[in-house]
């Protein structure tokens, strides 16, 4: 009896190793309980594979890497509210918004080349889990959590290349899209090329994603036959992560998902310039130089005005945004806890409202030039733009003023 089971066992192993043998190159055998897919977020051959997989393959747990914000956007894509938007802008995310949504639009774009929209293997995989009573674990780290840990690893030349890449660069009309969705390693490839722009952001992007996923993983490993299902771009990462037995995945996840926090020091930097400020004007009134404390102001007003008003109009904003941008910069420079971008942003919300198809265009755009065209995109660039022309503006304005007090 016991050399039946031996035997049975035996052959059972071998039939499992041809089955890995033959599996799609974009299928990874790591044991018996646990399959990794590598996918290509705009590919119908990943749609295919999953829904196979699950089928055929009948897991006991299907693993995605999602998070909840993610799911729910994929499920509800027309979903974005006014009061979402107006939330955005009063919590000064708005810049975290532009680059989560430039990042979404390069990807669209892409999917809309090739007929398959971003992230539909991802929700195949939800749907056939749904459709054959397989439980579903949601095994990334927040997007938000993750953006944000990518902005504060970022120098401020990272970001200025990243935002320039996403914004103003053209497509690469070279890439050989057909080629991305086939060759696994050209996926990984793409993520490596991504430090080269920006090495801050490719450890959070990254790095930290392929470990917090690997110890999701490693944390329901317990729960039988587990099918995950990630970007090809994560595999590798994922893989060799797995083979560190003695993490603490508790203790790894609670890190990873730590919020940075904000630094102080863009805040006491511009608390400079009104030290500044009023330093010269009661030096020069001290000294009797009450002409020069008119010009001093006259200086500082100028400078604040124009150059948020010119961020303002790079974004293409109304008229009347642009207004309220300029006249509240001089005042909020004075300020680090308000911004001009927020008063523009506000007003650019009143005068040109988002539509529900504003919002539903902005959620499936294809190239990032819809951010000029569109009333949610214009809203985002607005409130950033004019916070960017503010800050260069109060620092100008300081540095003239200098000038101006040294001169006399």
């Amino acid at each position: 009896m016991l050399q039946s089971i031996m035997t049975y066992i035996s052959q059972w192993e071998q039939l499992s190793d041809i089955m890995a043998e033959n599996l799609p190159s974009d299928v990874h055998e790591i044991d018996h309980n646990l399959r990794i897919i590598g996918t290509a977020h705009i590919s119908k051959k990943s749609i295919a594979t999953v829904e196979l997989q699950i089928k055929e393959w009948v897991p006991d747990i299907v693993a995605v890497e999602l998070c909840k914000s993610r799911l729910k956007s994929l499920k509800e894509p027309d979903s974005l509210e006014s009061e979402t938007l107006l939330k955005i802008i009063n919590d000064g995310k708005a810049p975290m918004v532009l680059l989560q949504s430039a990042l979404s639009a390069e990807q669209r774009r892409m999917g809309l080349t090739t007929g398959e929209k971003p992230g539909a293997e991802l929700l195949a995989a939800v749907k056939a889990s749904e459709d054959n009573d397989i439980p579903i674990e949601l095994i990334d780290r927040d997007v938000i959590i993750t953006l944000r840990r990518a902005w504060a690893k970022m120098k401020f030349v990272e970001k200025c290349k990243v935002m320039y890449a996403m914004l103003w660069s053209e497509d690469d009309d070279d890439l050989e899209i057909d080629d991305l969705l086939e060759d696994s390693d050209m996926l990984s490839n793409m993520l490596e090329e991504a430090r080269n722009i920006a090495p801050g952001a490719g450890i959070a992007l990254i790095d930290e994603r392929d470990i917090y996923l690997s110890e999701r993983i490693r944390q329901i490993r317990s729960k039988g036959k587990i099918l995950a299902v990630v970007g090809a771009g994560h595999v590798e990462g994922i893989k060799k992560n797995l083979t560190n037995s003695d993490n603490n995945s508790s203790s790894i996840l609670n890190e990873l998902n730590e919020i940075p926090n904000k630094s102080k020091l863009p805040k006491l930097i511009m608390m400079i310039v009104p030290l500044i400020i009023f330093s010269a004007i009661g030096w020069l009134a001290y000294k009797g130089e009450f002409t020069a404390v008119l010009e001093v102001a006259k200086t500082w007003i100028l400078l604040n005005m124009i150059f948020a008003g010119l961020g303002i109009i790079l974004a293409r904003g109304h008229p009347i945004s642009v207004i309220v941008g300029a006249i509240a910069s001089p005042i909020t420079s004075l300020n680090p806890t308000i911004a001009a971008g927020w008063f523009a942003g506000y007003t650019q919300f009143k005068m040109a409202p988002p539509t529900g198809r504003d919002a539903k265009e902005f959620l499936i755009m294809d190239k990032v030039s819809v951010f000029w065209k569109n009333n949610v995109g214009k809203v985002l660039l607005v409130t950033v733009f004019g916070n960017i022309g503010s800050s260069i503006g109060a620092w100008l304005g300081a540095a003239g003023i200098v000038s101006l007090v040294l001169g006399i």
